[in-house]
């Protein structure tokens, strides 16, 4: 089994950084966690909230891809149910909201609820969209009486799904038994991994959509990530399993190429910001070769999508690993937005010392 990194934070390395700034005599406002991620992996927020609840330290959770979370007996736990003070949840990705609609939910006394209003009302319109609210009561009110029997379909249809393809030579299943580190994994997020098929997610994902019209959630190097949710039907799910079926027979297994085990992980480790933002935009800026850029402070967002997730921001210095990761995402067909020029051959920098 072969899936690179799925990342997820644990209540270690949540201690370390703590710990650093309280050696600097500092005190870190807030931690901030995401989960789960795109392919549905769930930190352990239960312990890393016990850390922060010890230190008065606030908890936020980017739970964007969980609001359905903790609404049935299969599901992960959400970040509310095991301690989080504040989460933002995307509930038109999962739930039945319209697009562009999302909840923030506060819990207990660590976070000061007259701020978070006094915020909300300084960055939100005085002229709010009543077709998204009523979208967002709507969801809510289905919620509200059997959330287990609204549930039951989709979970029974992921579950089939993920059976029914683990019986597909060549194709590869995310599962939370192959990596018992996991606390959770949303059993409504399905990724699939084709590289014993001598494909990259990118080539996989261009055949399923263009052949069978299946859209993915999240493209990888090695892997598409599928969201399925409270509209997902059988139909659906069949059209899946038909393309990715076809997708196997047509294609040989072959040894995978040495270029193909690029990892799925972009290059964040070594983030390096020459200039905010703000800074960023105002500079004088200029056009060079994607080689000439590297060393440079980026002057756009470069950004592959799906799913959407910045690689270079405005401010950061562009390293030769973010460049190679970018032009290898290129080369299996990513599409690249935010970018000037959306093949790279140049790259916008800050005309900066």
């Amino acid at each position: 089994f072969s899936f690179s990194l799925f990342l997820l934070w644990l209540v270690l390395q949540v201690l370390n950084a703590i710990q650093e700034l309280e050696l600097e005599g500092k005190k870190a406002a807030a931690v901030f966690i995401t989960s789960p991620t795109y392919h549905g992996i769930c930190s352990n927020l239960n312990d890393i909230s016990e850390l922060c609840r010890s230190r008065k330290i606030p908890l936020i959770v980017d739970e964007a891809h969980g609001a359905h979370l903790g609404f049935h007996s299969e599901l992960p736990s959400s970040a509310l149910q095991q301690g989080a003070d504040l989460t933002v949840q995307s509930t038109h990705k999962v739930l039945c909201s319209l697009t562009q609609s999302s909840m923030l939910h506060m819990s207990g006394d660590i976070v000061d609820k007259e701020k978070i209003s006094r915020c909300l009302q300084t960055l939100q319109t005085t002229s709010p969209s009543y077709l998204l609210l009523a979208s967002l009561d709507a969801a809510r009110a289905q919620l509200g009486e059997s959330p287990e029997i609204v549930f039951n379909q989709a979970i029974a249809l992921a579950n089939e799904a993920k059976c029914l393809l683990k019986r597909i030579s060549g194709i590869s299943v995310l599962e939370n038994s192959s990596f018992p580190n996991f606390p959770a994994i949303d059993p409504l997020r399905l990724t699939v991994g084709f590289w014993e098929l001598g494909l990259s997610g990118y080539e996989a994902d261009e055949i399923l959509y263009r052949d069978f019209g299946i859209v993915c959630e999240l493209v990888g190097n090695k892997s598409i990530t599928y969201a399925l949710n409270l509209g997902t039907c059988r139909d659906h799910v069949h059209r899946l399993l038909s393309g990715i079926k076809h997708l196997a027979a047509t294609c040989s297994s072959i040894k995978q190429p040495k270029d193909r085990l690029v990892t799925d992980h972009p290059p964040f480790d070594d983030i390096i910001m020459s200039l905010i933002p703000r800074d960023a935009f105002f500079a004088n800026k200029r056009k060079v070769t994607v080689k000439e850029s590297i060393g440079k402070v980026s002057g756009e967002l470069i950004c592959p999508y799906p799913p959407g997730i910045p690689v270079l921001i405005p401010g950061e210095v562009i390293t030769e690993i973010a460049v190679d990761y970018l032009l290898h995402l290129i080369g299996k067909g990513a599409d690249i937005s935010g970018a000037s020029d959306p093949l790279l051959s140049s790259i916008v920098i800050c005309d900066v010392q």
